[in-house]
């Protein structure tokens, strides 16, 4: 019996999801429904569409933010070496200086963490734009099939 539970489960899913593929909308009466839904994803999609365009937009600005704090933060990190080296046998004004070197090349590298993770959501939010308008694609493309369906049912008047 525990050999065919897996199968078993695999089975009752399929003819559990059999019904969510089954066609929504299917006689004339629907047609005012499916309008409606086709209205509805349409415009979603222009949305999606315009949100992606914006942000690929943006897109360059995100990079460039990202590279300048990196070059900033690498520029500070080695400011700070080169003051530590001249602190470690120096007077206290020299530390003094070193300490306010590591506090800025430490804010600097807090600063370009900041900005790659900013890149990094930009990017994810193109994605997912990316991934919602293929998704409203295919529903069009399903509403198209089941309109097509309907208006194949209808009578020809001549």
């Amino acid at each position: 019996m525990h050999k065919h539970l897996p199968s078993l489960f695999l089975l009752s899913l399929l003819f559990l999801n059999s019904s969510a593929f089954a066609q929504k909308y299917k006689t004339a009466d629907d047609t005012i429904r499916l309008n409606k839904e086709y209205l509805n994803v349409t415009t979603d999609l222009a949305e999606l569409k315009a949100k992606l365009l914006t942000a690929e937009n943006d897109l360059p600005s995100y990079q460039v933010k990202a590279r300048n704090a990196n070059d900033d933060a690498s520029s500070a990190a080695a400011a700070s070496q080169d003051q530590a080296a001249k602190a470690t046998n120096g007077t206290v004004r020299s530390a003094k200086s070193a300490k306010k070197k590591a506090n800025k090349a430490y804010n600097e590298a807090k600063d370009s963490k900041a900005a790659e993770k900013n890149l990094a959501n930009q990017e994810e939010k193109i994605a997912k734009y990316r991934s919602a308008i293929v998704k409203k694609e295919e529903r069009l493309s399903e509403l198209d099939a089941m309109r097509q369906a309907i208006y194949s049912k209808l009578p020809v008047v001549q």
